[in-house]
């Protein structure tokens, strides 16, 4: 009950940021109203966001009144390069004559920092919905969900202006979160060129604010990605469990046929005619999309990073959710 009065409050909020004197489908919040329950019901269907082992906490690491009473200890495993010494499983590694490591599970309540993109080339969409309104939905199941778990939630909203919303416990964060993912993403009259220097900072600054072992879900189109950020990727996967929901619009896997069409490139500002009625004209454009995608994969395979696609189209979120 307590939920579906929360559920209701939103709904208020996001129907207060439309502007009745513009354009309805420039300034609509990216979730309707009804959407929301519809969403509520697919979080309680999430379990929870995936649990891995963890051999990077210890007491004192995150001072926060919400922790629990520390780690369990689940079973010990050969070392191997690279792990952390600190975990050793020395009685074990003496009987045996091999190191040894020990495993913990999380008894203690985990934080989870969602990172939701809504900058220029997510303000994009052919298919229902733009780039940025499923980011959001995707945003609202995983905030329910570890809400629902009694989780304690960030979030940091990546826009012309960040928003870091603070770290709370339970369904005020989740649905403070909501109401800003949520809010009407209109097209930026003058979107600033994606540049390497300004994601870099955005990058470090998560490094720089997190607690060591947190649950990182960034949820992006990741066109901002170069081979200059792996670094920092993978810098981030060794401190924290990293999930990186790539949203994908069906016109990036194939290009649709249309004749001659204008495009504008969001991040850098850039315009290119392209006769898509020529079937040579598509197959290349298809063929560069799916390079630009490979290529962001395996930049973030190679730091270490759990990825997956979700297309800005799909309406059931827990299939693929509860695999990532």
């Amino acid at each position: 009950m307590r939920l579906r009065v929360k559920i209701d409050r939103v709904k208020r909020l996001v129907r207060l940021r439309a502007q009745p004197d513009t354009p309805a489908s420039v300034h609509a919040p990216l979730i309707a109203a009804a959407d929301l329950a519809a969403l509520a019901g697919q979080a309680s269907l999430l379990a929870t966001l995936p649990v891995r082992e963890v051999h990077d906490h210890h007491a004192g690491d995150w001072a926060s009144r919400w922790l629990g009473r520390g780690l369990d200890f689940e079973e010990s495993r050969l070392y191997s390069p690279g792990d952390d010494i600190r975990d050793m499983d020395w009685r074990t590694t003496a009987r045996t004559g091999r190191a040894h490591l020990k495993i913990y599970r999380e008894e203690r309540q985990p934080l989870v920092h969602l990172v939701v993109d809504r900058g220029a080339t997510m303000r994009f969409g052919t298919r229902r919905r733009l780039k940025a309104a499923q980011a959001a939905r995707v945003a609202t199941v995983l905030a329910f969900a570890a809400a629902g778990h009694n989780g304690v939630i960030g979030a940091t909203l990546w826009d012309a202006q960040d928003e870091s919303l603070p770290t709370r416990h339970g369904r005020l964060a989740a649905l403070a979160l909501i109401e800003q993912a949520a809010a009407p993403c209109p097209p930026l009259s003058d979107p600033a060129p994606t540049d390497f220097l300004h994601h870099a900072d955005r990058l470090a600054a998560l490094e720089a604010s997190l607690p060591r072992g947190a649950r990182l879900v960034l949820i992006s189109d990741f066109a901002w990605l170069a081979d200059a950020h792996q670094t920092l990727m993978a810098r981030l996967a060794t401190r924290f469990d990293v999930w990186a929901i790539q949203i994908v619009d069906a016109a990036e896997r194939v290009l649709p046929e249309m004749g001659a069409a204008c495009f504008h490139d969001m991040a850098s500002g850039q315009q290119v005619w392209l006769d898509t009625a020529q079937a040579a004209v598509r197959d290349a454009v298809r063929t560069a999309l799916a390079d630009r995608l490979a290529a962001q994969a395996a930049r973030l395979a190679r730091a270490g990073v759990r990825h997956q696609h979700v297309d800005s189209d799909t309406d059931d979120l827990v299939a693929l959710l509860a695999h990532g």
